[in-house]
């Protein structure tokens, strides 16, 4: 008997760099495999795989189109990454936050410094 299939997350969907950069093309616009595959040095199969990949996750959604398959983001499937995300900016502001202090320290410095020698 044979293992089912994986299925895929978001999380690992955008872990590889092919497949973020697969995303970043089919945002722009509906892009058929051949085109996606272009944009690669690898084989219109391995694409396929991460469009495979990314369309397990619902970041992309295909729909045929005579013999071509066309793909497109799906972006509310991005919320998930997104709000996790959204988790850490706190600790962003906050780096943020001690750096513009460091700043102004410094600047105010200088400035005394410089009042100083004049």
């Amino acid at each position: 008997m044979s293992a089912p299939a994986q299925k895929y997350d978001v999380f690992q969907a955008v872990a590889d760099p092919t497949r973020r950069e697969v995303l970043r093309l089919v945002a722009e616009k509906e892009r058929p495999i051949s085109e996606i595959a272009g944009h690669f040095s690898m084989s219109r199969t391995a694409v396929a795989k991460h469009l495979h990949i990314l369309s397990e996750a619902k970041l992309i959604k295909g729909r045929k189109a005579g013999r071509e398959k066309l793909y497109i983001l799906q972006p509310e499937s991005l919320a998930e990454l997104r709000e996790w995300l959204a988790y850490f900016d706190r600790f962003w502001d906050n780096r943020l936050s001690v750096l513009k202090n460091l700043f102004e320290i410094e600047d105010s410095s200088a400035l005394k410094q410089q009042e100083a020698d004049e």
